[in-house]
């Protein structure tokens, strides 16, 4: 009887250990996503509607938090993902204004910040502040507040994008970022955007915040074309800037123009436009060595890879400053300035003290947060793709500046596209010849 006794009191102990577990997991979870739709504030018409911003940077009240966009994000759980841009030591208190116009009724949801870790010294970085969505609706636009029961007028009102998904009218989108310091290698840009068009992009996005007029010329011949998507980024209207992607204790606020916030925005902004996303420079080119083009390439590596939604590429350098001699030259892109990449195949080695970064490929579908040469939250695996399917062809100045010419290798994997790159003078024609040059607003 006693042993029986016994055996009832530590079965009943076990379980009452297992149960406050069990209440003590379900309470921080519940404090972790304590965002559920709380209060219905209002119930008056259109009042959401009637300030929603366009702008591609928009600054809270607090002045130390910049809003790029908000977005749907259903993989997990219903929730609105805003990418943003914060200090990393003073994230301030935020709550979500949902706005519901079926129901004509405005619901409220802490925000949860997360920051990016990478932010590589600066004091400003990459954040996703999320909050969950009300069940019973699907809003349209929110609003970020400081509190959750105060006049929210003077809040901007943001459209929640990604709301409708679309079935990939594009399979390769190049995001580029960022555009600045008045760009102006206009030959390699070119050849850049039609290398890419023969390797199967259908569209590339640009962050753009400054370059010079004949580039802007440019610019609008492949927005006209249909091939170039340009989104403003006037960071420099709202944080102090470094053109380095490293803090050098320059009193500078946030790294190379903002660069991590437009790659994250751009993988959020295709993520169902398009089937695949590179994250890449201007001065880069994902060049298949095995393949043709990318579409063979990636049903290749995805075969071999089934589960995995981010690709790595090694970057190597070809110095622009080291010409071939036997390269083929074009006299009227004599007219046109910046770099003739045809002119660079000889490549720097590698280094044994140093790894090479790399660039990606990627389903924009499982990538949750993302740095310039790795994604850091994703659905997933990645994998490193090997040097003898691609590389990427960095044509820029020399990181091995005293190195003798005959230690750099010979790599003319860029020439099978020559034919293709030489006919390109009619857009050369096209461009110069155009009277006015077209400045936008955000210069």
């Amino acid at each position: 009887m006693i042993c029986f006794r016994r055996k009832t009191y530590l079965a009943t102990g076990l379980c009452l250990v297992a149960f406050a577990s069990m209440l003590t997991v379900f309470y921080h979870r519940i404090q972790k996503y304590s965002l559920l739709p709380k209060t219905v504030v209002w119930k008056e018409k259109n009042i959401c509607r009637e300030e929603v911003t366009n702008n591609s940077i928009s600054v809270l009240k607090d002045r130390s938090t910049l809003v790029i966009a908000p977005y749907f994000d259903h993989r997990k759980e219903k929730l609105t993902r805003v990418i943003g841009i914060v200090h990393h030591e003073k994230v301030k208190e935020h709550y979500c204004w949902f706005c519901c116009l079926e129901r004509d009724e405005v619901y409220i949801s802490k925000v949860v910040t997360n920051v990016h870790s990478d932010r590589f010294g600066f004091p400003y970085t990459v954040a996703d502040m999320v909050c969950m969505e009300p069940t019973n609706c699907e809003p349209r636009y929110v609003a970020l507040h400081p509190f959750p029961k105060e006049d929210v007028n003077l809040s901007p009102w943001f459209e929640i994008k990604n709301r409708k998904f679309e079935t990939f009218p594009v399979e390769f989108t190049v995001c580029i970022s960022t555009m600045f310091g008045g760009y102006n290698n206009v030959l390699q840009f070119i050849q850049s955007m039609e290398m890419y068009k023969l390797l199967g992009m259908q569209k590339v996005v640009i962050y753009k915040n400054n370059c010079s007029q004949l580039m802007e010329k440019v610019l609008e011949f492949y927005v006209a074309e249909g091939t170039l998507e340009i989104v403003p980024w006037p960071i420099t209207s709202y944080l102090n800037v470094s053109t380095h992607w490293r803090s050098r204790d320059d009193g500078t606020e946030i790294g190379y123009y903002g660069q991590i916030a437009a790659l994250n925005d751009c993988v959020y902004r295709n993520m169902y436009r398009s089937r695949y996303v590179l994250l890449n420079d201007v001065d880069e080119i994902i060049l298949p060595i095995k393949h043709t083009n990318w579409k063979t390439m990636m049903v290749n590596l995805e075969e071999q890879n089934p589960e995995i939604g981010v690709f790595l590429f090694e970057n190597h350098i070809f110095p622009n400053t080291v010409f071939t001699s036997n390269s083929i030259h074009i006299p009227s892109w004599n007219m046109v300035p910046g770099v003739n990449i045809l002119h660079h195949v000889l490549r720097e080695p590698d280094r044994k003290e140093i790894i090479n970064p790399r660039k990606m490929i990627v389903n924009p579908r499982k990538v949750v947060q993302t740095s310039v040469h790795s994604v850091l939250q994703a659905f997933g695996d990645s994998v490193k793709v090997p040097m003898d399917v691609a590389m990427v062809y960095h044509c820029r100045i020399p990181l091995q500046p005293l190195l003798s010419r005959k230690y750099l290798i010979r790599d003319t994997t860029l020439w099978r596209y020559n034919s293709s790159l030489i006919d390109l003078e009619d857009i050369y024609y096209q461009l110069l010849t155009k009277r006015q040059p077209v400045v936008s607003e955000s210069d």
